[in-house]
């Protein structure tokens, strides 16, 4: 699979980009974990026209990242042209628009998902977004705004006449939000229409190996992006490319293996962020490390109001401590 002239190999696996989680220091981590490609948290182009620090801070990627997207927003087409020519200057491997953000705030103002009910300002931010800039530009959306308007396979066909160069679709429509069940039939609908000649990336509801590889196999994707499920579990890269090349599952993290990652990913946050934002915007991170184990409610109240570096390291000695024994014993 190839974006423009970015070759990503067969069957890669995306990050999604996900607000307040998929920062520098987690993309790191996935990045360890085996995913192929991935994003930005998502930048308001109202923010960045205004030189909004929290959006110009969005901008900044690693070379260790690539490929990774820059992922744009807003409804206003003037901004969204200088917001895609700012995020150029970042130097990302393409640009990426998002039309499938559902929450209130966005979407009732237009961008995001809330596009799915003006799609002809939604090609033409996009064709002007594609002219305005010389990298790949890619889209992100959903199958429509409810269920009464999913107008998704005619849609992808006139966004690949707008010059992107791959169009990823989550299978829910604006209305579904994150409830129900994502569903993939439109995404293969797309996949099989013998017009559509851009790589198809699906998203939505992949949780394990044998949903990432039915993705490929029963409906086609050229790629698949994996979202809410790699929080608190970024090893799900590794897992599914394991299953995929092998077909055989790979043998769950041990709590050391666990607490190790851990201590490198609250490392990577405090090295990209600084002591005390780094550990901030950590501590959900590692609560969500441990979430399976029993009788971790007090540890856990520690993780998520600790803000001392050295303190969350001791907290984190502990877990293993604790819990090895307990694993190795359940284990004979």
């Amino acid at each position: 699979m190839n974006i423009g002239d970015i070759e990503l190999g067969e069957r890669p696996l995306f990050l999604a980009p996900m607000e307040d989680v998929t920062d520098a220091s987690f993309r790191y981590i996935c990045k360890e974990f085996g995913a192929d490609v991935m994003y930005t948290e998502f930048v308001s182009s109202d923010g960045l026209i205004r030189d909004a620090r929290k959006s110009l801070e969005k901008l900044k990627t690693f070379p260790y990242e690539r490929p990774i997207g820059i992922q744009i927003y807003g409804h206003i087409p003037e901004a969204m042209v200088a917001a895609a020519q700012m995020a150029e200057e970042a130097s990302p491997s393409f640009i990426d628009i998002n039309f499938g953000c559902p929450v209130n705030k966005i979407a009732n103002r237009g961008a995001g998902s809330g596009m799915m009910r003006y799609p002809e300002k939604m090609l033409d931010i996009t064709k002007r977004v594609v002219d305005a800039v010389k990298l790949p530009v890619t889209v992100k959306t959903r199958l429509g705004w409810d269920d009464n308007s999913k107008i998704i396979v005619e849609l992808a066909e006139k966004l690949q006449d707008t010059g992107i160069k791959a169009l990823t679709v989550h299978g829910r429509t604006r209305a579904q939000l994150y409830k129900g069940e994502a569903d993939w039939t439109l995404i293969g609908e797309i996949k099989r229409n013998p017009r559509m000649t851009i790589p198809i990336i699906g998203n939505g509801d992949i949780t394990s190996d044998v949903q990432a590889k039915e993705a490929f196999d029963r409906y086609g994707v050229d790629g698949v992006m994996i979202g809410r499920a790699t929080y608190g579990r970024p090893w799900i890269f590794r897992e599914v490319r394991h299953y995929l090349e092998t077909g055989e599952h790979m043998e769950p993290l041990t709590i050391d293996e666990k607490v190790d990652l851990a201590k490198r990913h609250l490392l990577k946050s405090v090295e990209v962020k600084g002591e005390r934002t780094g550990v901030l915007e950590m501590r959900r991170h590692l609560s969500a490390y441990f979430k399976s184990l029993p009788d971790f409610k007090a540890i856990r109240m520690k993780l998520v109001t600790e803000d001392n570096y050295l303190e969350l390291l001791t907290i984190l000695d502990y877990i293993k401590a604790r819990y090895t024994s307990d694993e190795n014993r359940d284990n004979r």
